[in-house]
């Protein structure tokens, strides 16, 4: 308890608590998309994102589910919110959510490689440089193309869980618990100070990591924190932990998702096509 305590007095460490998990996802992407085909790295950044985060927050997708869908009134919607039993509405909700992360890094595997033939590219952080080593180190087309997807892969991944961190302190600053628990504990902690301290922290490692698309990751992350807020207090009144954990799952693939429509669009493809 005096763990938990402390990091609700300092919150902020959840965006920078991310950014360190996400560089550790975004090493073992890097060592995938380097050694295997798209399709199956996919699937290895994805196992090895809940094998680290493991599943927890995504136990808040499914009782979300269940209690959104469920008819009736609010006592009954909590009431599935709460339970330990999984129904449809859970299992729907978090296979639409590992199909949109899945296809987030597909549609991002098939264009991070398409910038290493473009004659220039708009501030992107430290893929620009990279893009530039490369570029100078005289690497075959091949190879470049594939080092530079690798790289720009692993710093989106690393974003994504810096931004879904920053999701779940934003959705608990703004949001108000319904009852009492972790997830209380949580918004108590979720303080305009802790907030801002998060949001800066997460500002700059997204500039600095890929710039532009880092920072419009980062603004549709948290427009997403604050559209699954308004949902959890039309349904429930209010917000718990499941809540805060959706946010989580959410916020990391609408930031990948947002840097693969960034880098679609920059590459001259059709953005509609996402």
């Amino acid at each position: 308890m005096e763990g938990i305590e402390a990091l609700m007095k300092n919150l902020y460490m959840y965006s920078v608590v991310g950014f360190i998990l996400g560089a550790l996802i975004g090493i073992a992407a890097f060592i995938a998309e380097f050694a295997l085909a798209p399709l199956p790295a996919a699937i290895i950044i994805m196992l090895v994102t809940y094998g680290i985060i493991w599943f927890n927050h995504l136990d808040g997708v499914a009782d979300m589910g269940d209690g959104m869908t469920a008819h009736g009134s609010l006592e009954k919607k909590r009431k599935a919110l709460k339970d330990m039993a999984l129904g449809v509405g859970g299992v729907a909700f978090v296979s639409l959510l590992m199909l949109s992360f899945y296809t987030a890094l597909t549609v991002l595997e098939s264009t991070a490689g398409g910038i290493y033939e473009m004659p220039a590219l708009p501030y992107m952080g430290a893929a620009s440089y990279l893009f530039s080593a490369a570029a100078d180190a005289g690497l075959s087309t091949a190879v470049g193309k594939a080092f530079i997807a690798a790289a720009v892969i692993a710093l989106t991944v690393t974003i994504g869980e810096t931004c879904g961190k920053q999701a779940m302190l934003t959705i608990a600053t703004f949001g108000k618990a319904f009852q009492e628990g972790l997830g209380s504990m949580t918004t108590a902690g979720g303080t305009r100070r802790n907030f801002i301290i998060g949001m800066l922290f997460t500002i700059i490692v997204s500039g600095l990591l890929l710039g532009l698309a880092g920072w419009a990751a980062l603004a549709v992350s948290t427009a997403a924190a604050f559209i699954i807020l308004k949902i959890s207090n039309r349904h429930f009144k209010g917000l718990n932990g499941d809540g805060i954990g959706t946010a989580n799952e959410v916020g990391r693939v609408a930031a990948i998702a947002t840097v693969a429509l960034t880098l679609h669009i920059i590459s001259g493809g059709m953005a509609w096509m996402l």
